[in-house]
């Protein structure tokens, strides 16, 4: 899949987004620093109907939220993880199996970890409003 988009347009790329990967429990979102992750998460958790405080979870690496649509949703951030090590210790490991819903930041930190198939999502910033997604099945 690939889309370009505004943030007004967001809201339909995340509808198709979901519906293409949503049998996929892993999504691995890679993109420099400001292009949008975070917000294309939001986007996702609120078109799942997450009534939860949907925020980056830089400090804490690993936030839950519960939808009505997807059961548990983990939110994790592995920019701070210096290894693989790091980040099983941190408990990645046993969520990535779960079957739930993985949304990734940062994941070629410990890319080794992450199961097959998942989706990765490449964020490329075109200019200050524009945003262009491609999405692969892995």
């Amino acid at each position: 899949m690939q889309a370009t988009y505004t943030l007004s347009e967001l809201p339909n790329v995340v509808k198709q987004l979901y519906n293409e990967f949503k049998g996929v429990p892993v999504w691995a979102f890679d993109a420099s620093m400001g292009s949008g992750k975070t917000t294309l998460i939001y986007q996702l958790c609120k078109f799942l109907q997450v009534e939860d405080e949907v925020s980056s979870p830089t400090f804490s690496i690993i936030n839950q939220y519960k939808s009505p649509i997807s059961n548990h949703i983990y939110h994790m951030d592995w920019y701070r993880l210096k290894s693989e090590d790091e980040a099983i210790q941190a408990g990645v490991e046993d969520i990535l199996y779960n079957r739930h819903l993985c949304l990734i930041e940062w994941p070629s930190i410990a890319e080794g970890l992450l199961p097959t198939p998942f989706v990765l999502i490449n964020i490329t910033i075109i200019d200050q409003h524009t945003r262009q997604l491609t999405a692969i099945l892995q």
